[in-house]
């Protein structure tokens, strides 16, 4: 395919070629991907500045979006990738494949560095979906730092550079400038920009921007920092969103609540930190879905509420169209297989193809494993969340793999939420744009004072 860049692919090619550090916090489907193998074709083959390039990604998108990419356009169909992936004998034998691009999954980034150590042989390095190194305590960001100075040029890309909060920056715009502009520590980051939020005496379990500081901290990165929205640049068809109120019969609700009092009264009396708001959070998420794992990790079945709801948004208002649903844990990909026998779930290429064909009615994906890459929009318009999400980051690039740039239709987005349950406090985090563990921890303590209320009554 002849490819005919759009000006902010243009603006953006031309970034990567001119700074040796560069971040695009790109929308989904404004063609990041595209962009960046036009500026590497240049700097490999017409400047010659540079040698080897390695890129980062998601599994998913290391396995195929690259490729395919490469493959798809005329002025880069030429360029050779071999993909670091498989088993140690594999990935040694992708290291010594003559090639342009060398691929690897997040995950192996830690081993790469291992193998290599000084004798580190990328001078270019394209870290796809660079949101996978926020934490500055991760395994794959500490090795990636150690050969930082060992590399030319590097490229990150995201549509959520803080899918939780403006920490999230820290380490991605370290390994852009060493600590340059943001402080060489997350402490000295932390101090000149944050004061403390959340916390039982001296331990601080959240932090909060001083004021100013968002402007502070978005001036200081500007120059090697591009942001560009879809809705500035396209023009797609007007996204619908749609919530879903699921009515659960009284027996359910009194199960519900009586779960919800277990879980949450022995926390009433003092704090709830993070990981125990996280299991009280998951559990009640799992009931309003309609089963539970019990402490012995079996399944109990509790209700079909929301199947009762996907099967009538099949069968009513999708009209034969097809519908991709997101689900959550694996015993909804279970009982949405049972009730479902036809739906297909994305296991390879093939899948993706026959989707994208409209020869799959229904999809069942899980957003943690096509959340990033997969180009799905040709295959329908209509998304159903079966199980809600607390990461703002995965619902937002779950939901661009139909509403982005190729779509001809409005992307219909339907919600299951079980009423009066805490998929009601996790759809109003997603709308409000605030989730992640501020607003888990928020919506945790809110239904803890509604518990001693009613028990108080």
């Amino acid at each position: 395919m002849q490819y005919t860049p759009h000006v902010y692919q243009d603006h953006f090619s031309e970034l990567i070629m001119d700074k040796p550090a560069v971040a695009g916090f790109l929308d989904m489907g404004l063609g990041k991907s595209v962009s960046t193998l036009t500026a590497i074709a240049e700097l490999l083959h017409n400047c010659f500045e540079v040698e080897r390039v390695l890129v980062i990604a998601p599994l998913r998108v290391a396995k195929y979006t690259w490729q395919d990419e490469i493959e798809k356009w005329d002025h880069t169909s030429y360029l050779k990738l071999s993909k670091i992936l498989g088993t140690e004998k594999q990935r040694i034998a992708a290291l010594k494949t003559n090639a342009d691009i060398w691929v690897i999954n997040r995950e192996n980034v830690t081993w790469l560095v291992k193998y290599f150590g000084s004798r580190w042989p990328f001078d270019m390095v394209v870290i796809d979906e660079s949101s996978s190194f926020k934490s500055h305590k991760a395994q794959r960001f500490k090795a990636l730092r150690k050969v930082r100075p060992l590399i030319k040029r590097i490229v990150e890309l995201t549509g959520t550079p803080a899918p939780n909060n403006l920490l999230d920056l820290w380490p991605q715009i370290y390994l852009l400038d060493r600590g340059e502009r943001l402080g060489r520590t997350i402490t000295a980051y932390r101090d000149s920009y944050f004061e403390p939020d959340k916390r039982n005496g001296h331990i601080v379990y959240s932090w909060r921007p001083k004021p100013g500081a968002e402007e502070a901290i978005y001036a200081k990165i500007a120059d090697i920092c591009v942001s560009m929205k879809a809705k500035d640049w396209l023009q797609l068809p007007p996204r619908i969103d749609n919530v879903i109120k699921v009515s659960l019969e009284p027996a359910i609700k009194k199960l519900y609540k009586q779960l919800e009092r277990d879980l949450l009264l022995p926390y009433a009396g003092g704090d709830v930190i993070a990981v125990q708001a996280a299991d009280l959070s998951n559990k009640l998420l799992q009931l309003a879905n309609g089963a539970i794992y019990d402490e012995n990790k079996a399944v109990r079945v509790i209700h079909d509420s929301k199947l009762d709801a996907l099967e009538e948004i099949i069968e009513a208002s999708a009209n034969g169209n097809p519908v991709m649903v997101f689900y959550w844990y694996k015993h909804d990909l279970t009982r949405l297989q049972q009730r479902f026998p036809h739906a297909r779930t994305l296991d390879s290429t093939k899948d993706v193809k026959a989707w994208n064909s409209g020869k799959i009615p229904l999809l069942l994906v899980h957003p943690a494993s096509a959340g990033h890459g997969l180009n799905l929009q040709a295959g329908g318009n209509i998304i159903v969340w079966f199980g809600l999400t607390w990461s703002l980051e995965l619902y937002e690039q779950a939901n661009a793999r139909l509403d982005r740039q190729g779509q001809t239709k409005s992307v219909i987005v339907h919600h299951l939420v079980a009423a009066g349950t805490v998929d009601e406090d996790v759809m109003k985090a997603l709308q409000n744009k605030a989730t992640g563990q501020d607003a888990l921890m928020a919506a945790v303590r809110s239904r803890i004072c509604e518990v001693q209320k009613i028990k108080a009554a």
